[in-house]
């Protein structure tokens, strides 16, 4: 019994303050729409996909882990964002000075507008993620999946950023 009602008393908290999720949001209830832009490709090094698959992969976050409304402009909510780097770089080096494993990174401009809170929102946030391979392989051969694990990880960083506030 003691067990139920610490469980119970936890929800009400919970529940009363408003702008809490167990998805880790913390949205404001009077918060209802979101507007997710496509990103722009500004990258030197061209990937013609990475910039609608990334937005995409936002745009189904949002869906899986809030309750915004998805419109198409003039959201409560607003994200932008442009993709600004697409490089590979060797990352580590054998005794002989060749490049044992290369790294891809990509680079990511984001704007964030909160039209109901300003404050919450920022301008030309920064974030990049990287991942690495084998240098016996080319790029073309494995480049879908790291492009896929660094979108995954960019978009976490973008949902951490705008709604969970971390």
């Amino acid at each position: 019994m003691r067990k139920f009602l610490i469980i119970a008393a936890a929800a009400l908290l919970t529940a009363g303050c408003g702008i809490y999720s167990f998805s880790g949001t913390s949205i404001q209830p009077d918060v209802k729409s979101i507007t997710i832009n496509t990103f722009e490709y500004k990258a030197l090094r061209v990937n013609p996909m990475l910039a609608n698959e990334l937005s995409e992969k936002i745009r189904t976050q949002f869906r899986r882990m809030t309750r915004l409304e998805q419109v198409d402009m003039d959201g409560d909510l607003e994200i932008t964002g442009q993709v600004t780097g697409y490089d590979v770089r060797a990352s580590a080096i054998t005794a002989n000075d060749m490049a044992a494993q290369n790294r891809l990174t990509v680079t990511i401009s984001v704007d964030f507008k909160n039209r109901k809170y300003p404050e919450d929102g920022f301008e030309k946030k920064s974030f990049s993620q990287y991942a690495d391979y084998d240098s016996a392989q080319s790029l073309d051969a494995v480049e879908s999946t790291l492009v896929a694990e660094i979108i995954d990880k960019l978009v976490e960083d973008i949902f951490n950023a705008t709604v969970a506030q971390w």
